[in-house]
């Protein structure tokens, strides 16, 4: 584990919904600049774990810290600050249909607990650099004034991506961000999920039924100097990542790539090709 700060940490938290059990005594813990790859089936919990990290479902038994704080059993209220402190990407982007893509971009910082807070509305001057910034980062700067209808589904993924960085959250949470995408279109998501983990050391755990994103997270890092993925070096430590794999709940494996690809066990090793 890296000696910076803990940003989520889970201490054998299990959720029940009725007689299904969604999350069965699940531990680990991430920190900045790390990424944790989430495999299983469908059903089998990784969905649940992100919405527990975000507060939105209760969870039954054990303990959940966000950036330090224990926020098993916190108010919705008190939960607005904290997740202003972290990025989200739903399945299929999450947008705002009836908003420009500027817009949907600009909803978490014109949203802001910040500015809620003090009652102050945000600069719109500020707002739209910074929207035309995070875009830019996406390479979708001139979409500012379409609809998500008229983006094909990878570039509606993109905006997606930029509306969970926005804020440039310390902790980024995506759920299937390739799921449904031709394999260059998938790449160039998880490229892009890479330079921000990479850029600004945000943690990042990443829900996924590729292993192709997976190997990417791992071995692979964002070079500033020539905006571009390069490998990385075979003995590089800077990237670290640890893959998951679930079932019914539980966390069934947790280890490196290689720790993956050498399992013996049939369930987690249709993960690893």
């Amino acid at each position: 584990m890296s000696d910076g700060s803990i940003f989520l940490r889970f201490d054998d938290v299990s959720v029940r919904f009725g007689e299904t059990t969604a999350l069965d005594h699940v531990s680990f813990e991430i920190a900045g600049g790390e990424s944790r790859i989430v495999y299983g089936i469908a059903g089998s919990g990784k969905t649940t774990l992100l919405k527990a990290a975000l507060g939105l479902v209760k969870v039954d038994s054990g303990r959940i810290y966000v950036f330090g704080q224990d926020v098993t059993d916190l108010e919705e209220s008190a939960w607005f600050e904290i997740r202003a402190r972290m990025g989200i990407l739903f399945q299929e982007g999450g947008l705002f249909d009836s908003m420009t893509i500027a817009e949907n971009v600009a909803y978490p910082l014109v949203n802001s607990v910040v500015y809620r807070s003090s009652g102050k509305r945000p600069d719109d001057h500020d707002v739209e650099a910074k929207v035309q910034e995070t875009l830019r980062f996406v390479d979708l700067e001139q979409t500012l004034e379409k609809f998500p209808s008229e983006l094909s589904g990878g570039m509606r993924r993109r905006v997606g991506i930029a509306r969970a960085v926005v804020t440039e959250p310390p902790l980024v949470l995506y759920d299937s961000p390739t799921a449904g995408l031709d394999p260059i279109t998938a790449n160039t998501i998880v490229n892009l999920i890479l330079k921000e983990r990479d850029l600004r050391n945000a943690a990042a755990i990443l829900v996924t039924h590729r292993f192709q994103d997976g190997h990417l997270m791992a071995k692979f890092r964002y070079n500033p100097s020539s905006g571009q993925i390069d490998a990385a070096p075979a003995k590089d430590t800077s990237v670290k990542t640890k893959f998951f794999v679930m079932n019914e709940g539980r966390l069934v494996f947790e280890g490196t790539l290689a720790e993956l690809k050498l399992s013996q066990d049939p369930y987690v090793s249709k993960f690893a090709k």
